[in-house]
């Protein structure tokens, strides 16, 4: 791999020359610029990035740390995380905790050597349930900043990039009560994590005010889905309405009703948070809650990004909220 000093003695120049001629500085003339370039071409010359990093204190990467890669929100988030970066100079180092506390420890000990200028993560379920959050805080402390979005720590001082997960399930319930609905249960297969909470607090306070009793199935991962929720539904016969606080729970929900001889919106409504593309898996389709993980993912960066860039290091951190959308399609009157 050629080097700078090797560029410097074949053109009989100094390595400063050679890498001000690279970099279009104005010091040197255009002729010398032309032939310092020309040989670097032709022996496909490359910055070293380690050594770059090294010099410059920066190595213009973001380590990602996800739960779950095969979640379809989470992929669109990265999407959203990576063009974003790109856009703006960086690349992204991306690590799968697969819901582990101890390999998303491993992660940010392992970028936080010198491997990432700062993280963007969404919180491992073990993490949330165990309520374990000092490596969070042991990485800031190193100088190493992090953004964390969804499932967050709002007891760690960082940046933060969160939908309104209370406000939106207590629209969708008013949604339903407006319906005229007056049988509404609540299906979550995330009750763990700090959204999951959320989302039933919201779908309660709706369901309070306008003085029902909450109808609530909590599904555990052990669990078989599509039991517990046809038993939901032996149990409760009268049912009419459904909020499900993520896109497994709103599908199966919907299409156990129909298998239960109900008119899909005549007799049951149906919402859940979900995208576009999940809202195909039902006939009729889904109403959806949508939470617009690119943007979520491209907030994220940009929070992170000019936290790297500001001078001086500011403490005021940011909790950016998204509003969801309610999509409504055929599941809902």
């Amino acid at each position: 791999m050629v080097t700078l000093k090797q560029l410097a003695k074949e053109l009989n120049v100094s390595i400063s020359t050679v890498s001000k001629a690279l970099n279009n500085s104005t010091e040197i003339g255009g002729e010398t610029v032309k032939r310092v370039k020309e040989l670097a071409e032709l022996y496909n010359y490359k910055p070293n990035k380690v050594a770059l990093s090294l010099k410059q204190n920066k190595t213009k990467t973001i380590g990602v740390i996800i739960p779950n890669i095969l979640n379809h929100f989470l992929a669109k988030v990265l999407f959203g995380i990576e063009r974003e970066a790109t856009k703006n100079g960086y690349n992204i180092i991306t690590c799968i905790s697969n819901e582990s506390l101890d390999k998303e420890k491993e992660s940010l000990q392992l970028l936080a050597s010198g491997s990432v200028d700062g993280f963007i993560l969404s919180m491992a379920e073990e993490t949330q349930v165990d309520g374990e959050i000092e490596h969070f805080k042991r990485t800031i402390n190193q100088g190493v900043p992090i953004v964390m979005f969804d499932r967050v720590a709002y007891d760690v001082m960082c940046d933060k990039v969160i939908v309104d997960d209370f406000e939106s399930t207590y629209n969708a319930t008013k949604t339903l009560l407006a319906e005229n609905r007056k049988v509404i249960g609540f299906i979550s297969n995330i009750n763990d994590l700090s959204v999951g909470k959320l989302r039933e607090r919201g779908y309660n306070k709706a369901i309070l005010e306008a003085g029902m009793e909450p109808l609530v199935l909590k599904i555990k991962k052990k669990d078989d889905h599509h039991k517990k929720i046809k038993t939901f539904f032996k149990k409760n016969n009268q049912l009419d309405g459904i909020v499900a606080a993520d896109s497994s729970s709103g599908i199966i929900g919907l299409n156990m009703a129909v298998n239960f001889g109900l008119k899909v919106p005549k007799d049951i409504s149906v919402i859940g948070f979900a995208s576009k593309s999940d809202s195909y898996h039902t006939l009729p389709r889904l109403t959806t809650i949508r939470q617009h993980a690119k943007v979520i993912g491209s907030q994220a960066a940009e929070l992170l990004i000019n936290r790297l860039q500001e001078t001086p290091k500011s403490e005021n951190y940011h909790t950016k909220i998204v509003k969801t959308s309610l999509v409504r399609n055929k599941s809902t009157l």
